[in-house]
């Protein structure tokens, strides 16, 4: 995390951040676990199928397709990085992700 306020009034937006970071292959196995055993909790309060990322997309209305397109706009991003010749980490990119996309 960059900023340790980053989530405060916005509990939803790390779950985002864990979504996208799953999305582009760079979520944590430690991770992984914690949203696995949080799937049915996640399910009660957003909704959605039986898995965390089907509760997380339900609760901001993402597409089935959403996965497979984050990735496409993170091989992107990471490609105008590399050209510009700036690291773009995965958080990073989770963060901007969610910011540019989630934030009112």
């Amino acid at each position: 995390m960059s900023d340790s306020n980053r989530y405060d009034g916005r509990p939803l937006h790390r779950f985002l951040e864990l979504y996208v970071l799953e999305a582009i292959g760079e979520l944590s196995q430690s991770d992984r676990k914690n949203l696995e055993k949080m799937g049915p909790k996640l399910k009660q309060i957003y909704g959605g199928g039986e898995s965390w990322q089907e509760s997380i997309a339900a609760a901001v209305g993402l597409s089935d397709d959403a996965p497979s397109e984050i990735l496409a706009m993170w091989q992107n991003n990471l490609d105008t990085a590399r050209a510009a010749g700036v690291t773009l980490t995965p958080q990073q990119f989770a963060e901007m992700f969610v910011d540019d996309n989630f934030s009112s």
